[in-house]
């Protein structure tokens, strides 16, 4: 089994070859290809590479299936004995993407 490691939107990702990921709003359209140049650590079969910080060479290849926004939060903010208390509603935007490639460089 292969994998690798990569940080994308200031999150880090476990990534396999078909997996489908939601990471921080991407500027690319729906069926684009997206390069994932920013590889922390790749593992294939028993060799496995950790780059300081990162992996030179080393990239993942993913296509953008989705642009959309996830599930609503409600943010409840209270300060008892003041009549005081706001509701607000929050969707954060994502790009899923389904990892087509991965080059260990």
């Amino acid at each position: 089994m292969s994998y690798a490691v990569i940080a994308t939107g200031g999150k880090q990702h476990k990534v396999a070859v078909g997996d489908t990921i939601r990471v921080e709003t991407l500027r690319a359209g729906v069926g684009e290809t997206v390069t994932f140049e920013e590889v922390l650590a790749v593992k294939n079969g028993d060799d496995f590479k950790v780059g300081r910080p990162t992996l030179p060479g080393a990239k993942v290849v993913a296509r953008v299936v989705a642009q959309d926004k996830a599930r609503k939060i409600l943010v409840f903010k209270k300060k008892k004995r003041k009549q005081y208390r706001r509701t607000r509603g929050h969707r954060q935007a994502y790009t899923a993407v389904v990892v087509e490639e991965i080059h260990a460089g």
